[in-house]
């Protein structure tokens, strides 16, 4: 378990980056004691995309998933405020040239979908190799997801009101 509280972002970041940057399975716990907490992880995971990243991030109503977008978002320049896409499943985002290693991010709501084929009627898997992609609710469509995935599951803290604990993993 990795607290941000006893451990710099930079020792994060090297961790995050060697898992990324494998192909192997792996699994890490990281504490969020607050959105900027939330925020700062997003940042480090953004610095590693690809154009074939696929972050998976799971876990219930406010959570802090679309805050870990906005982090994204963020180290990105998007200047369009980061909302979840419920009614409209994907928004799409061009990247500025400048970034050399993404050309486009995706970002997936699946929550309203009912099942994986309906993923495949409405939106297909052609988008997981034109951009990075990052899929809230992204269980659905476990079956389809490229072994590169990286699932995020955020928990909430019962008792502290900003804490979410982050399983970030690969099988």
């Amino acid at each position: 378990m990795i607290y941000l509280e006893n451990s710099n972002i930079k020792d994060i970041e090297e961790k995050i980056k060697s898992y990324i940057s494998n192909t192997k399975s792996f699994n890490i716990n990281i504490t969020s004691n607050s959105q900027d907490d939330t925020k700062n992880i997003a940042l480090v995971f953004a610095k590693y995309l690809t154009n074939n990243s696929i972050l998976i991030l799971n876990g219930e109503l406010g959570c802090g998933k679309t805050v870990f977008m906005s982090g994204i978002g963020e180290y990105f320049n998007i200047s369009d405020k980061i909302s979840s896409p419920t009614f409209t499943i994907v928004n799409e985002y061009d990247i500025d040239d400048k970034f050399k290693s993404v050309s486009k991010i995706f970002h997936f709501d699946l929550y309203r979908l009912k099942s994986v084929y309906e993923f495949l009627d409405e939106i297909g898997t052609d988008y997981f190799s034109e951009g990075a992609c990052v899929i809230e609710w992204g269980e659905i469509i476990n079956e389809l997801l490229p072994s590169n995935a990286i699932h995020i599951d955020f928990l909430k803290d019962k008792e502290k009101e900003n804490t979410r604990y982050l399983k970030i993993w690969r099988n």
